[in-house]
């Protein structure tokens, strides 16, 4: 296999830089890992072996990817920018188990990629370093997909993996904290200091490891009315659900049924959002279901 110095190492990713003329893209979140321990770290905490399948998103020069495939039985690594396939197909060129795809993952059609690549599939994992700004779309896009994936390993900025992880009545909960929980388990794995990017970013980063759940506490009659009424109540955080909702309501005249709702639901009107958890929001949700409230 690869003999060359590891990609992340300061004097490795200088020279690969220098060579093909590159600087980080900001607009593209782009930071270079220098350190591969912390990688070596992302991989371990995804359990990858040689029976693992892994989708990573963003593999920049190739860091990471190198660690991942070193692992794994198969890595395909989605780049969007255009720049970096011939830096990726140069840097990686002594692994065969690497499939570089120059493609931006929110517009992946996943049931043709399935059928396309995923044929001999045992284990599947997600693992990628996300842009802050980016970060939602992109986990709520591979939650939505029909992809089996049994987990994902994924480093973001460290405010946006503590409000996934985040419980009812603390600050950092709210609408992505249930949308996450719901379908997965989560948990911060480890924290990454700034030192070992190339630039340092502004923002403390960390690992998250998100997890499939076997049942889902989302069991509603409607889910996509669960998640208008869960965003309504999060519009204005200091105030009240009902106020919240009642604000919402296409026609005021509704209001008698959205308290018979509430009293229906057990669910006191004078909480706040933050102090739901996906069960509460779940009730609420199938108790203005069953009185005809569903145009939020």
């Amino acid at each position: 296999m690869n003999k060359k110095q590891a990609i992340a190492t300061p004097s490795r990713t200088k020279e690969i830089l220098e060579k093909f003329h590159l600087r980080a893209k900001k607009s593209l979140g782009q930071n270079f890992i220098i350190d591969t321990n912390i990688l070596e770290n992302i991989v371990r905490a995804g359990s990858v072996d040689k029976e693992t399948t892994v989708i990573e998103i963003g593999p920049g020069i190739g860091a990471l990817t190198e660690q991942i495939a070193k692992q794994a039985k198969e890595v395909f690594a989605f780049e969007i920018d255009g720049r970096l396939i011939p830096v990726l197909e140069d840097t990686l060129v002594d692994y065969s188990n690497i499939t570089i795809l120059h493609e931006d993952i929110l517009k992946v059609d996943f049931e043709k990629f399935q059928k396309d690549h995923l044929t001999d599939l045992k284990r599947l994992v997600v693992i990628a370093n996300l842009p802050y700004y980016i970060t939602t779309p992109i986990v709520m896009h591979l939650i939505e997909s029909s992809l089996p994936i049994e987990q994902m390993i994924l480093m973001m900025q460290k405010e946006v993996a503590e409000r996934l992880e985040a419980k009812p009545s603390t600050k950092e909960y709210g609408s992505l904290s249930i949308a996450i929980q719901a379908y997965m388990d989560v948990d911060i794995a480890f924290t990454v200091p700034r030192t070992v990017f190339m630039p340092q970013p502004n923002i403390e980063s960390a690992i998250v490891r998100l997890k499939a759940l076997d049942e889902s506490p989302l069991q509603v009659k409607d889910e996509s009315l669960f998640f208008k009424i869960m965003r309504a109540s999060f519009a204005q955080r200091r105030k009240t659900i009902w106020n919240n909702l009642r604000r919402e309501l296409d026609d005021k005249g509704k209001e008698t049924l959205l308290r018979e709702a509430f009293e229906n639901s057990g669910i006191d009107p004078s909480r706040r959002g933050e102090s739901l958890s996906i069960e509460d929001f779940g009730k609420l949700a199938d108790a203005l279901y069953d009185f005809g409230l569903r145009d939020f």
